[in-house]
């Protein structure tokens, strides 16, 4: 079964807009909880735009499904994720100031480094997974440090779905396969939505997770969040 982690920072960043505590962040997650999402998905960027570092102590006494922690390892993002101790860390290769993780990591010239994270990760039984593009050697080199899984970084999927649905599933059905070869979990996210999310699903039956923020906190706003997750949901069903 494919899982659905719901990224909440689009809730923060509309309470964070007005200040105060509205949307509630944390009773959002859990109403995602309640309507059926098998994950909570943050990312504590460093100027805490959207999600900030309180939220993350907030959250993970509460939560009740796997609870992602999306950053870049810097020695702050280390020590907070080390303290929490969510299900799964995802680690990206985002500078300070990047809106939204828009690349892949280079794992073969980052290898030494990546070894390294993954190892304290694991060393506190923290699930990591590395977020990477389609590329098969990318993924053997996450493999080589360590990973427990990767998250294929869908947006070059989602932008050529549209004209050219199955040219744009093939570098990611040939990376998906590699990982299931190296014995490596997949995950999967960035710009996956209603419109392209089921044919996905369908070549890559074997997915663990999707984690999913802007185009279902936008659809949500027309559908609401109940049935927007039951309607992911069954995008995810075979």
């Amino acid at each position: 079964m494919t899982r659905l982690s719901v990224n909440i920072n689009k809730i923060a960043t509309l309470r964070n807009a007005r200040g105060g505590n509205v949307p509630d962040v944390t009773k959002v997650a859990l109403d995602c909880e309640k309507f059926g999402a098998e994950g909570i998905t943050v990312h504590p960027r460093p100027d805490e735009r959207h999600i900030r570092r309180i939220d993350v102590y907030d959250l993970k006494p509460v939560l009740r499904t796997e609870f992602n922690i999306e950053g870049y390892p810097a020695p702050e993002f280390m020590e907070l994720v080390l303290k929490v101790k969510p299900t799964q860390v995802t680690l990206v290769p985002d500078s300070p100031d990047q809106i939204t993780s828009n690349a892949g990591w280079d794992t073969k010239t980052h290898l030494s480094f990546l070894t390294e994270i993954v190892d304290r990760f694991r060393s506190a039984g923290i699930r990591t997974s590395l977020f990477v593009a389609a590329d098969t050697e990318m993924i053997a080199y996450a493999a080589q440090a360590g990973a427990d899984r990767v998250e294929l970084y869908t947006e070059p999927y989602a932008s050529l779905y549209p004209q050219e649905p199955e040219e744009a599933i093939a570098p990611f059905m040939a990376a998906a396969e590699k990982a299931r070869e190296l014995g490596l979990g997949v995950n999967a996210g960035h710009d996956l939505s209603l419109v392209n999310l089921a044919y996905l699903h369908e070549h890559i039956p074997w997915i663990d997770e999707v984690s999913i923020g802007h185009a279902l906190i936008c659809d949500a706003l027309y559908l609401g969040l109940e049935r927007t997750i039951q309607e992911y949901k069954a995008c995810l069903r075979l």
